[in-house]
């Protein structure tokens, strides 16, 4: 059971105050700790250079150098039995060390372990592509280029798999603007229409969630009675079509729905 604390003036505490906080790192737990994993430790070491290795929240975490990526993944899947790719992607370090994080995470099915092998390259750097040992790789590799710019090679179809191929940036780097670029917002207009029909379209609204109760011509009225374009702009609805939910028809099927539903029972008794 979790320790009780006073909550009578939580709401006048300031939730986050320090800008510069900084979240404390997980514990590192030496490898001695747990036999398996040292097991899986010396047998790696003595193929692949192991930079640094630890255990952090029940996973082996192993650095190695990026060039000894197969090399390493292929040990971990055909000797050591960890037969599961789970995850791979990359941390944008480029302001602080000028490149990536690329990790592999990895599940053992017979030993019930789980492992994270990573590894630092450079912004422009390349790295071997793992797809010949993990089919899932190919979705994966793709995303970590397209979101981050990360150069996989020898990759069957390394190309864009969420962005549009003529995408300029990468939008999960920490430099991309966090309401995407000026282009963005006049990608699909250009596209298909061609810029000369900005000022008749005018931008693509960027949030998903914007509703605009009064655009006709993009949004369907559920219980409003109003023709398709018709401009009802600042409330201003036309007299013979007033904006007001006909409860009157849906009464008349709620009554109707119980009425038939009655009779049913009626006979299946």
């Amino acid at each position: 059971m979790r320790q009780y604390k006073p909550k009578d003036d939580v709401q006048n505490k300031s939730y986050f105050s320090d800008r510069f906080y900084i979240t404390p790192s997980i514990p590192k737990v030496d490898v001695c700790q747990d036999k398996i994993f040292l097991d899986d430790v010396e047998l790696l070491s003595s193929k692949v250079k192991i930079l640094d290795k630890y255990i952090q929240k029940e996973h082996l975490v192993i650095y190695i150098n990026p060039k000894e990526n197969i090399n390493a993944i292929e040990i971990l899947k055909n000797e050591l039995q960890y037969d599961m790719l789970i995850d791979i992607s990359a941390i944008d370090y480029i302001s602080s060390k000028g490149g990536f994080e690329i990790f592999y995470e990895f599940l053992s099915m017979s030993k019930h372990k789980r492992l994270r092998l990573k590894c630092f390259i450079e912004e422009k750097e390349e790295l071997n592509s793992v797809y010949s040992l993990f089919k899932m790789a190919n979705w994966s590799e793709r995303e970590m280029y397209d979101m981050y710019g990360v150069k996989i090679i020898n990759h069957p179809n390394m190309k864009r798999i969420l962005m549009p191929n003529d995408w300029h940036d990468h939008p999960l780097r920490k430099t991309y603007p966090l309401h995407g670029d000026e282009a963005a917002s006049w990608y699909e207009v250009d596209k298909i229409f061609g810029k000369e029909a900005r000022e008749i379209i005018g931008p693509e609204i960027r949030d998903a969630a914007a509703i605009d109760r009064y655009d006709t011509t993009r949004f369907a009225r559920l219980g409003h009675e109003v023709p398709y374009g018709t401009d009802i702009t600042n409330g201003k609805e036309p007299e013979h079509t007033p904006l007001a939910y006909q409860e009157e028809g849906g009464v008349k099927l709620i009554k109707k729905f119980k009425e038939e539903e009655s009779v049913t029972l009626k006979e299946r008794r």
